[in-house]
């Protein structure tokens, strides 16, 4: 866990004492907060707003005390909540030293050095809630990460999480063990994303329960899911993978897996690297399997987490192998290729028409570390062919060599992309004949990461853009060959 600037927590505050000091508006707006939440709000004000005024005579819950005058330690005596807005920093510090006397968690309105809490922006679809906090560093950004959260979660999610509440009791009935219970909630909330407009009914209530009374007697079983983790940017993750991350128990993830999409995966699932790394120690393949199957025989819900697209040079085949073959439900989640996530930072078309007639995956390195030798050299030769070439480094000069000797052109375009879509994301662009010299440059600089090279004329744009900009420190352009 990364430090916590705050600690989120959610109060039940129905039918307990809160305690608000102040008459002004910023106090009215807590106090409706509060009785929002089932609060009995005790509000002490000499002189109440109208805000405050009109919120006695309406309020959302609870109940609100108004008290005609200013308050005084005694009133904090019990109270689960205190909270004050006052102009003087004086008041406001008396009002906290007050609280925490008295054994109260206080917030003092715009002063966060009185607070031991904090109020942040709300996305209400109660009972689902969602609190976002910047620690008082920049509220009007808290505010933005609110509307588009607000613009993402359907308005429907409130009828659902009702129904998830009102079902809760059916559900303790059946006496469910723990997976049990997982495996109801899951299917819930799957039919719930793909239906939020839709009112849960009572009839899928009982199929689910159903369902969930006839597998009770079953031996909880294991399962594999192989899913595409995109070539590292987040935000490139599919809603199935996100779906499949959160219900794992264990991610054993490549070391090509960006940190932020292991961010992703369910909290409580255990995570551990397994990647197999070129050139240096790392976990061999069938260890992985073995691993892998064991823990699907545990009855582990096992997420095999692979850069880019699992099914693309991602050893796929071997694993699933090796899952079907120990009679594991195997499950294959594709991801954005590293390909795809590279051509669209450098802005081209990989097929273009112009340019392009085939697209090919090759990659340049075998079991033994070296360049296969099996490679089509024809095909590579091919001038209306796009080439995206995996785990080049070590082998590109040989490979652009060998194709050259059997017709391609030296002077194709070709870039190499590190770290595709990251922000540590690096380009070296060239040709074909120039670009194992910038490989050579980039290296004795220092970038590093997992690399990409692209040949072929559908490149010659983006090649051409980088020679006409100016490079710039912090740009992703590491060298240009």
């Amino acid at each position: 866990m990364e430090p916590l600037a705050r600690l989120p927590v959610f109060f039940a505050l129905k039918g307990r004492r809160v305690v608000v000091a102040g008459g002004s508006a910023g106090a009215a707006w807590k106090a409706e907060l509060l009785l929002a939440a089932g609060a009995e709000v005790a509000l002490y004000a000499a002189a109440p707003c109208a805000d405050i005024l009109a919120l006695a005579d309406a309020p959302p819950g609870g109940s609100l005390a108004l008290v005609a005058r200013d308050w005084t330690a005694a009133d904090l005596a019990g109270a689960a909540l205190a909270i004050g807005d006052f102009e003087a920093d004086e008041e406001a510090a008396r009002f906290a030293e007050a609280a925490r006397t008295a054994g109260v968690p206080v917030n003092v309105v715009d002063k966060p050095a009185h607070c031991d809490f904090a109020f942040g922006a709300i996305v209400n679809r109660s009972p689902l809630v969602v609190g976002i906090s910047t620690d008082g560093a920049a509220p009007v950004f808290g505010q933005a990460v609110r509307a588009k959260i607000e613009a993402v979660i359907p308005q429907g999610f409130k009828r659902w999480a009702e129904a998830a509440r009102s079902w809760r009791p059916s559900v303790a009935a059946l006496d469910l063990s723990h997976h049990g219970r997982r495996r109801f909630w899951e299917r819930f909330t799957a039919r719930a994303l793909e239906a939020p407009d839709e009112a849960p009914a009572s009839a899928l209530r009982d199929q689910l329960l159903v369902q969930a009374e006839r597998e009770r007697g079953e031996a909880h079983r294991g399962s594999v899911a192989l899913v595409g983790a995109g070539p590292g940017d987040p935000e490139l993750l599919t809603l199935k993978a996100v779906r499949v991350l959160q219900s794992a128990d264990v991610v054993l993830y490549d070391d090509l897996v960006a940190p932020a999409v292991l961010d992703v995966a369910r909290r409580e699932a255990k995570k551990m690297l397994v990647g197999k790394t070129g050139y240096r120690p790392s976990c061999k393949q069938d260890d992985i399997n073995a691993l892998m199957v064991s823990l699907a025989k545990q009855g582990k819900r096992v997420v095999r987490l692979k850069g880019g697209d699992p099914l693309i040079f991602g050893r796929a085949g071997e694993e699933i192998t090796a899952a079907r073959e120990a009679g594991i439900p195997v499950e294959l989640v594709p991801g954005i290729s590293a390909a795809q996530g590279a051509a669209s930072r450098i802005g081209v078309s990989l097929t273009h028409r112009d340019h392009a007639r085939r697209l090919q995956f090759i990659t340049a390195h075998a079991r033994d570390g070296r360049l296969p030798r099996d490679l089509d050299w024809q095909a590579l030769a091919d001038p209306a062919a796009t080439t995206v070439v995996y785990m080049p480094q070590r082998t590109w000069a040989e490979l652009a060599a060998k194709a050259m000797a059997v017709g391609l052109d030296g002077a194709t375009p070709a870039l190499a992309v590190f770290s595709a879509t990251r922000p540590e994301e690096k380009r070296v662009f060239g040709t074909v004949a120039t670009l194992a010299d910038g490989l050579a440059r980039a290296s004795e600089d220092g970038v590093t990461g997992p690399c990409l090279i692209l040949f072929g004329w559908a490149m010659g744009e983006a090649v051409e853009v980088a020679e006409t900009e100016p490079a710039a420190d912090g740009d992703a352009q590491a060298a240009r060959s």
